[in-house]
């Protein structure tokens, strides 16, 4: 018998998924719940199904003790969390795109618990949630591997951005000159698009056209690995906007560029690293060499305090121990 069922919507959730279900200690599968995550994990054994939009029907045939689920969109479809223990996990933690609003709106009052990625998040979720509903902090699971890695002081630079559509432009109006501002330097960068950009909409231009280029450039790396995990281990600088990668690359502690280019009036990117309109050379230089100014170090551990994320290595061991605890 299935006890934990993780339900799968995008195959770059695994990696959230993966990171806890190294802590768990009972029988375990995914189901995917479109068709695109099929196959996705080959470490959590796949429940096939024949049709994975199908989702209360597949999680009653597999009957389990709890279902973990990462995203919010469509939920109100289903009625399967009526009869199992449904535990959020959010996947990644986004800041600055009002995705903790999104969350406490949409899923929390269908949820047996709610597992935080840090105290920013639970403050909110408590505000929200049926007082039967557990509230936990847990941290990042899929950013564990990053805690403690050494910087590699190898001149590689990861560009990951959010996707086009939830970015509002910041993929479209900075993955160009980024591009071009390493083109032929002594830096190799790490281009990775957000998955969302490589599949499907007005950002798949963009990633064509810049795949395009980026083709001719022997220093310039089209990063296709699983997950983004690996590429952060290896890099010292993160260039991104507000993506969710940000959080996970809190960890590594090394220095962050935040583009400020992006298309939506109601937005801002939330000022946490080194913050510009636009990438430039002689920057990179500096916080290659210099590490992050005084002030703007300032203004990471502000921001670390506020947003609670416990950076221990061991998020995913608390989010299995939160989710076995929810059995039926």
């Amino acid at each position: 018998m299935v006890a934990v069922l993780y339900a799968i919507e995008r195959p770059f959730m695994r990696k959230t998924f993966e990171a806890i279900d190294r802590h768990v200690d009972v029988e375990s599968a995914f189901v995917p719940v479109r068709a695109d995550a099929r196959g996705c994990s080959d470490r959590i054994t796949e429940i096939e199904v024949r049709d994975p939009g199908a989702v209360d029907e597949n999680v009653r045939a597999i009957d389990p003790a709890v279902v973990v689920y990462n995203h919010r969109f469509g939920i109100e479809r289903f009625s399967f969390y009526e009869e199992y223990p449904l535990v959020h996990l959010r996947h990644g933690a986004s800041i600055g795109r009002g995705e903790i609003s999104v969350t406490t709106e949409t899923m929390l009052e269908r949820v047996a618990a709610a597992l935080a990625p840090g105290e920013r998040w639970a403050r909110a979720y408590r505000a929200a949630v049926p007082p039967d509903v557990t509230v936990a902090v847990v941290g990042l699971p899929e950013a564990d591997a990053l805690v403690d890695a050494p910087p590699p002081r190898e001149r590689r630079v990861l560009y990951a951005p959010t996707n086009y559509m939830v970015g509002r432009g910041a993929y479209a109006n900075t993955a160009r000159s980024v591009v071009e501002c390493f083109a032929g330097t002594e830096y190799e960068l790490l281009f990775r698009p957000h998955p969302t950009d490589r599949r499907e909409g007005p950002g798949l231009a963009v990633t064509r056209e810049c795949r395009a280029r980026i083709a001719e450039l022997p220093n310039v790396v089209f990063d296709e690995t699983a997950t983004p995990t690996e590429s952060m281990r290896r890099s010292d600088i993160l260039v991104s906007d507000y993506s969710g990668s940000i959080a996970e690359w809190l960890h590594t502690g090394r220095p962050l560029v935040q583009l400020t280019d992006i298309d939506a009036p109601d937005r801002a990117v939330p000022e946490i690293g080194v913050t510009t309109d636009a990438i430039d050379l002689a920057l990179v230089d500096d916080l290659y060499r210099n590490g992050e100014p005084e002030p703007v170090a300032r203004r990471r551990q502000s921001w670390l305090e506020d947003l609670g994320i416990p950076m221990d290595g061991r998020a995913g061991e608390r989010a299995a121990s939160e989710v076995l605890r929810c059995r039926a």
